[in-house]
This record gives structure tokens, C-alpha cells and sequence, in this order.
């Protein structure tokens, strides 16, 4: 569904993605791992195109969008949801707005049609009858709930999360986590899931990709994955202290 053939992101000297490749399947949930400033998000801008890479291409279900102009990704787009991180709402929007927002961009659904899309993808987030509230009148996990429901208004082919638990609690983490599997199983979209959240990535994937110093180090299922002998992966998973270098006692 998604293929990054030797994609690289430059400015100038500064290296951010260095010739990667990747294929993500058609209706697989791929969480990309990696250090803040490693590069996780900039994959997910090149993929909706809101950025181009410096060289190398771009194939969303077969197509070469590398090229294409903004009208072009515009149609492109509708088949794509985003999860924004820190969720991107529109302050002076209610959220029936903000949900309906796409709707209103890219179909001719009367009113009332939009209304009834809006209610029925709240309810699938869990939030009924919260059309009229404002966000700034949500907590941070409803804020997460409503933007996930913004971003699967048009019933989309592949779904894009960047950092979807971050600023959330444990529990709320788990909460977004049981929703992101539920929308899987729901939609069966292609997901790719940016994350530096260990328990998030486990729980959420099929896959795991390690991006390090603008590379992949490794991919691959994510028990391969877990249990793989690989030196950075393992650094990663335990927080740069492997499991037999830990101190016993005080």
C-alpha cells in the first residue's frame, strides 16, 4: 500500500533521511520507532505529502505521487486519515466541526448527511453527544478521541498517527492504544504509527521499524522484533541499558 524507495531528506549538509526504503502492506499496522529528531514524523509528512523528499519516490496503492501537485495529493488525501500529535484541532471550532471538517472539503454531502457521519464516528470513539462542546473544553484523551474521529470521517484507506499517547497518562495511553486496534479492525486500513512509546508500539503493531541516524536499522514483526539480537534494537527497547548490564539491589 505504501512504498518509500530510496527516500532522502536533506537540508543542505543536514541529513535527516538517508536513502531509505520501506513497504508497508495493505492492511498491516506498522509502528516506526526512533529517537526525538530521528526522522519518525518527516516519514509521515512525505507519505501524506505535505513534504517532498530530496530525491527518491514516493507509491501510495501502486501510483508514483512524488510529483504530484497540491490538487493532485488533495485527491489523494481523501483516502488518507492523520492523527495529529498533541491532536491539531481548531480551537474556534466545535467539535462536530472539526470532525465534519473533511466532509466539507471533499464531498457533497447535504447537512444533515454530515451530521449523521459526524455522530456515528464519535460513537465509534466513544463519545456521544459531544457535537456542540468546544476543545478547549475536553481533556487531553478526549482531544485524542475527537481527532482520530476528524481523521476517519472519510472512512480512509490508510491511517497516520504521530505520537498518538503522548501527553497522556498510563491509563489514557491504554484507552488510545485499544482504540487504534479497534479502528484497525474496523476499517482494515494500512496504519503507520510514529512512536517513541515502548507499550504503545507492542501493543498496537504488526510490524516495528527502528529509525536511527537516518536509517532503518532494523524491521521487522514485532516478536522478531522484541527478541532480535540486534545491538540498537535492544538499547532502544530498554531505555540504552540492556537487561543484563541493570544492577541488582541499591
Amino acid at each position: 500500500m505504501i512504498c518509500l524507495q530510496d527516500v532522502t531528506v536533506a537540508y543542505g549538509s543536514h541529513v535527516i533521511l538517508d536513502h531509505i526504503n520501506l513497504d508497508i502492506h495493505d492492511g498491516e499496522t506498522l509502528g516506526i520507532l526512533g529517537a526525538s529528531g530521528s526522522g519518525k514524523s518527516t516519514i509521515l509528512r512525505i507519505i501524506i505529502g505535505l513534504q517532498r523528499p530530496s530525491s527518491g519516490r514516493v507509491l501510495i496503492d501502486g501510483i508514483d505521487i512524488t510529483n504530484y501537485t497540491e490538487d493532485q495529493m488533495d485527491s489523494v488525501r481523501t483516502h488518507m486519515g492523520m492523527v495529529f500529535q498533541y491532536s491539531a484541532l481548531f480551537d474556534s471550532m466545535t467539535v462536530g466541526e472539526n470532525v465534519a471538517f473533511g466532509l466539507m472539503q471533499h464531498t457533497k454531502k447535504s447537512k444533515d448527511e454530515i451530521h449523521a457521519v459526524v455522530r456515528e464516528k464519535l460513537r465509534l470513539v466513544g463519545l456521544d453527544n459531544i457535537e456542540q462542546m468546544m476543545p478547549n473544553d475536553l481533556s487531553g484523551g478526549m482531544k485524542k478521541r475527537v481527532s482520530l474521529a476528524r481523521a476517519i470521517a472519510l472512512n480512509p484507506k490508510i491511517i497516520l498517527y504521530d505520537e498518538p499517547t503522548a501527553g497522556l497518562d498510563p491509563l489514557r495511553c491504554m484507552d488510545i492504544n485499544r482504540l487504534i486496534v479497534n479502528m484497525q479492525d474496523h476499517f482494515r486500513a494500512t496504519s503507520v504509527i510514529v512512536t517513541h512509546d515502548m507499550n504503545s508500539a507492542f501493543y498496537v503493531s504488526d510490524r516495528l521499524a527502528l529509525l536511527q541516524e537516518g536509517k532503518f536499522r532494523f524491521v521487522a514483526p514485532k516478536d522478531e522484533f522484541e527478541n532480535t539480537d540486534n545491538h540498537d534494537v535492544q538499547m532502544f527497547i530498554h531505555g540504552g541499558v540492556l537487561p543484563q548490564e541493570r544492577r541488582m539491589g541499591p
